[in-house]
């Protein structure tokens, strides 16, 4: 499986149940970007969000809210790409 092999089912399934958070505004904007951004998601863009929810909620939203960037280890391609995908994730 390549990084822009597109998610089945089941691996799109446990990714948001992974992507579940304590914090409702976290969640507000994981719910936008699997309805916009879910049947097209890639192992890349998987890879990237799993990095993400490592994060505590507050960091997470800081990220989402870009009033921070990514560091260190999350300032890859694919958490860029993710983060992108997820600030720009309509209603």
């Amino acid at each position: 499986m390549t990084s822009q092999t597109l998610l089945d089912q089941r691996a799109l399934s446990k990714l948001r149940w992974r992507c579940r958070r304590g914090l409702l505004e976290n969640d507000l904007f994981i719910e936008r970007f699997f309805a916009q951004h879910g049947a097209a998601l890639t192992v890349e863009h998987a890879t990237g969000l799993e990095m993400l929810m490592d994060l505590s909620d507050n960091d997470l939203m800081d990220l989402f809210l870009a009033r921070k960037s990514p560091e260190a280890a999350l300032d890859r391609p694919d958490v860029h790409q993710v983060l992108s995908m997820v600030r720009n994730s309509k209603n």
